[in-house]
């Protein structure tokens, strides 16, 4: 399993999952920037998602949806705020209606993910800020710490 470490932090209103890969910086890149690769691994296995747009560039906005066991749908989008190549990605991410667009009912959030060479190895670090305790214990409630580290569990295959 590649997640080191998970750390729902209430305080800062943040979670910060870690991850290792025996594979260089440029590989786990590309799992981030192609929406091929994204969608074999954002998302939980049970619920795998599709990306229908992706605009990789600061001011860009990517939408997908998850599909459930059951068929069910569950949108999403993103927008991106920074990008550095190979290094660093912001971007609002947030749950979205039928149509893509945001959910004024769900909790928006943001989230930074660094990626850093480490002897041949990348560590990768995402941090998601929230905008209030309300906001983090929803979504971890709804699973998200156990989604994020059984998503970023199925990177390794792509690498």
């Amino acid at each position: 399993m590649p997640v080191v470490s998970s750390n729902p932090d209430r305080e800062n209103l943040q979670m910060t999952v870690i991850a290792e890969f025996d594979a260089p910086v440029e590989r786990v890149w590309e799992v981030w920037a192609d929406p091929r690769k994204l969608e074999k691994w954002w998302g939980p296995p049970t619920w795998p998602a599709t990306f229908h747009q992706f605009d990789f560039a600061e001011g860009g906005e990517a939408k997908y949806y998850m599909t459930g066991p059951e068929g069910e749908k569950a949108p999403g989008y993103w927008r991106f705020q920074v990008i550095e190549q190979g290094k660093r990605i912001r971007f609002d991410d947030g749950f979205a209606d039928q149509e893509g667009n945001p959910d004024p009912n769900m909790p928006a959030m943001v989230m930074e993910m660094t990626l850093d060479a480490e002897e041949g190895r990348t560590r990768m670090t995402t941090v998601t800020k929230f905008n209030s305790i309300d906001d983090l214990e929803q979504v971890l409630e709804m699973g998200m710490e156990e989604g994020m580290t059984s998503a970023m569990g199925q990177i390794d295959a792509l690498l």
